[in-house]
């Protein structure tokens, strides 16, 4: 069996990576011979501690994720996200390979939304606003900044002071970001992503302007919600995988004759995406076990390229 500890799959992810996995499987989800299963939710003995099974199959790959979130370990000065993937060896069905993932799942999720803006944003795009302050607030900024080129970072916090020093925090990774209000940050951005645990809209449908893309990446059990229903009635949705999305998404609020495209047909070209400049765009990136699976495989590709001589 092989083994990808924390450390070493730290090592080995980046955001080149990350995108070229999620779009693989953003692809793959879509084929006849993929099988995605539905989530498995749960919690530990403290129910504020949760975590997620999500399962998935395809021709050339097997396995499982299991997503944890324990809140209370901030204040142990451990991250609150943590991720394990184990792959099957499908000859036998004994498990092949376990990565520890925990930073290499912020880059995965981070790059499903790369890869909707690259095929839903503006090519003119050059405003984002965040919602949200964390860990994975920092990656979707820096995966959406490899796709378009933006001239600001508008920051969206409940605290100001988070707010602020995020907006440093961008600002020394090369991007320029202001805090701002959701209002401003919404009527002058082209693409908004929300990164939160919100259970209630964030801002206002009337704040998104024509031509804007939405990514709501935060969503991802029953209850959670970020965009408010009045933009998922008139705006054209996109999503990773629709029943899930449905069933934990963002687009569980969504108009029940809204019928959301899965991303994969637009990368296919089986389906248009975005039709016009005008047109506002949203994608909800609730997380499906293909990303994963598609990321543990080009992690043991990238550690096996390393070791050859010569790399």
């Amino acid at each position: 069996m092989i083994f990808i500890s924390e450390a070493e799959s730290t090592a080995l992810v980046t955001h080149e990576l990350a995108y070229a996995a999620a779009r693989r499987a953003l692809l793959a989800a879509v084929d006849e011979d993929a099988h995605s299963f539905p989530a498995v939710l749960g919690h530990g003995s403290a129910r504020a501690n949760r975590f997620t099974v999500k399962s998935a199959a395809t021709a050339e790959v097997a396995g499982l994720k299991v997503g944890s979130y324990w809140p209370g370990n901030a204040e142990r000065g451990l991250p609150r996200h943590n991720s394990l993937v184990l792959l099957f060896d499908q000859e036998v069905g004994r498990i092949g390979a376990v990565i520890e993932a925990g930073q290499a799942n912020a880059y995965r999720t981070a790059a499903a939304d790369a890869v909707a803006a690259d095929a839903l944003a503006r090519p003119d795009a050059r405003a984002l606003a965040v919602f949200g302050t964390g860990h994975q607030a920092f990656h979707e900024c820096a995966a959406l900044a490899r796709v378009r080129e933006f001239e600001v970072v508008r920051v969206v916090a409940r605290d100001a002071d988070r707010g602020a020093a995020f907006a440093r925090k961008l600002a020394g990774h090369g991007l320029t970001a202001v805090p701002a209000s959701a209002e401003e940050a919404c009527r002058s951005s082209d693409v908004v992503v929300t990164a939160t645990t919100s259970r209630a809209p964030l801002f206002d449908a009337a704040w998104i302007g024509p031509g804007t893309h939405v990514a709501s990446m935060g969503s991802d059990a029953r209850g959670k919600q970020e965009l408010p229903p009045e933009l998922l009635a008139t705006a054209r949705l996109f999503c990773d995988w629709p029943a899930q999305s449905r069933e934990i998404g963002e687009f569980q609020h969504a108009p029940a004759h809204a019928e959301p495209t899965a991303l994969g047909h637009v990368l296919s070209g089986r389906s248009p995406g975005r039709r016009s400049a005008d047109e506002i765009t949203v994608f909800d990136s609730s997380g499906i076990g293909l990303q994963d699976l598609f990321l543990a495989v080009a992690l043991l590709e990238a550690r096996e390229h390393r070791a050859q001589p010569g790399s």
